[in-house]
């Protein structure tokens, strides 16, 4: 008996479960061409281009090593993101802007040191060097000369605005403190720096300062005498004012900046005195207790 071939079954009718699976490497291929992106995309990426993506990669992975043993992004997230009080003005900008010009400050500080001589015979020949060779001498001495009085005007401006808007009230006495330190230091800062030239006006004009300060009661006399390191101003005092000026002061000011930023942050700003508080709206059972209480309302069901 002849036997006839068996007719092959549709797939779309055979179950998933009982199909007979495709040859390897034919499953899943288009019908179709394939797509243009595909023709230009390499299959593979080359030595060259896992290299610049290891070099992408290699900024972010370095913070994250960093931040994983510093744990900064929660303080960062909490400077960066505080809440401020309703009615913020321009007037909250003074503390940012004094902190901007004392890093002006000591960037500027720190370049005339390279080419500065703290010494009774050279300091003024190396101030005319910076001045007329040194490229951009000129502008970098001028940035620090007059930044100084820039800082000194912006930090009186934020301590009144501190004052006025009564933000050196609990709990914010000790931040109150450290400003008013920081003041000092920074009068102090800008009255060294100014004998550096050791020019006539700055000679005068310092043994004028030092003999202000020996009018003070008590330790008038001894200070006078700590700053002018010997019976009369000369190259000692220079050596002196220079040492307080580059190394003391500024340090103590970073130190006390950390520690102003850090309250700042963790009790945060006071609203200006103009800004009223907005009283919680009442509920309703609560303000028909009140009224009911002030005689124009029932406080219970008899009308008592």
């Amino acid at each position: 008996m002849p036997s006839f071939p068996k007719p092959k079954i549709p797939d779309a009718v055979v179950p998933p479960p009982l199909r007979k699976p495709a040859k390897p490497g034919s499953a899943g291929t288009p019908q179709g061409p394939a797509p243009s992106d595909l023709k230009t995309a390499p299959e593979r990426k080359t030595a060259g281009d896992k290299l610049l993506d290891v070099g992408k990669e290699a900024p972010i992975d370095a913070l994250g090593w960093v931040d994983q043993r510093l744990a900064a992004t929660g303080f960062l997230t909490g400077m960066l993101f505080r809440k401020v009080p309703k009615g913020t003005n321009w007037f909250y900008t003074l503390g940012s802007a004094t902190l901007f010009a004392f890093i002006v400050q000591a960037t500027t500080g720190v370049f005339l040191a390279m080419f500065y001589t703290p010494s009774a015979t050279q300091a003024y020949s190396s101030i005319a060097h910076i001045n007329n060779e040194v490229p951009l001498g000129q502008l970098v001495h001028g940035m620090h000369k007059w930044g100084s009085s820039v800082m000194v005007i912006l930090i009186f401006l934020h301590m009144g605005r501190t004052f006025f808007f009564g933000a050196y009230k609990y709990p914010r006495e000790l931040n109150w403190v450290i400003g008013v330190v920081l003041l000092i230091l920074t009068m102090t800062m800008a009255f060294t720096g100014y004998l550096l030239p050791f020019d006539q006006r700055s000679f005068w004009a310092s043994i004028v300062g030092i003999n202000i300060n020996g009018t003070g009661p008590v330790v008038g006399p001894y200070l006078s005498d700590f700053l002018r390191a010997g019976p009369e101003l000369g190259a000692t005092t220079l050596s002196r004012f220079y040492a307080i000026h580059m190394l003391l002061v500024p340090g103590a000011i970073i130190a006390l900046i950390g520690a102003h930023l850090y309250l700042v942050v963790k009790l945060g700003t006071t609203a200006p005195p103009w800004v009223k508080a907005e009283r919680p709206k009442v509920a309703a059972p609560t303000a028909a207790l009140d009224a009911g209480a002030n005689g124009n309302g029932r406080v219970n069901g008899s009308g008592e």
